[in-house]
């Protein structure tokens, strides 16, 4: 039998954000736009998401972590029916009721490349079901060649574009439940 490796063994809780884990969420979230920056991506590159963004989540309840025994590894903002960009789509959602926004999806550098994003969306997943929401709306710059291999990989379906921050983004829908 093959032995797991000490990332596969280790448990991970997917639970909200505190106000204790601002500072954590913050250095993942900088992690990710130098990553970004490095990939030669303008997706972040403007001054959002910042400290006062996850601030913001914290306080409205919309900030998410995944945490092992070292701490918090990966964040994601999760609202539910609110996103006014995604009234505006050049293409059609595949639903229309319920839904969570999946927003700010970052990875600690620390677990970079080790299918964490992977696994962060698959806690979201399960977390909408418990909740009864039956799906998932999430969008992603064109030049973001990882969250669109994980969003494909995942089952989420391309539904068309949406405008975010002044960019057109890529828009896609997982149904969760019917």
């Amino acid at each position: 039998m093959e032995a797991m490796n000490k990332e596969q063994a280790a448990p991970f809780i997917f639970r909200k954000a505190e106000v204790a884990d601002a500072d954590a969420i913050w250095e993942i979230l900088q992690q990710a736009i130098e990553r970004r920056r490095l990939d030669g991506s303008r997706q972040w590159q403007d001054g959002y998401p910042n400290p006062d963004t996850v601030k913001e989540d914290i306080k409205n309840g919309w900030g998410f972590v995944l945490a092992n025994e070292t701490g918090v590894i990966a964040y994601s903002a999760l609202i539910l029916n609110d996103e006014p960009a995604y009234n505006d789509i050049n293409g059609a959602w595949l639903t229309h009721g319920d839904f969570l926004v999946v927003h700010r999806v970052a990875v600690s550098d620390k677990v970079a490349g080790k299918g964490i994003a992977t696994r962060l969306l698959k806690e979201i997943e399960q977390y909408a079901i418990t909740q009864q929401i039956p799906s998932i709306k999430v969008d992603t710059n064109f030049d973001n060649p990882a969250m669109l291999r994980i969003l494909e990989k995942l089952g989420y379906i391309y539904c068309g574009e949406v405008i975010l921050w002044g960019a057109p983004r890529k828009a896609f829908e997982k149904v969760l439940m019917t």
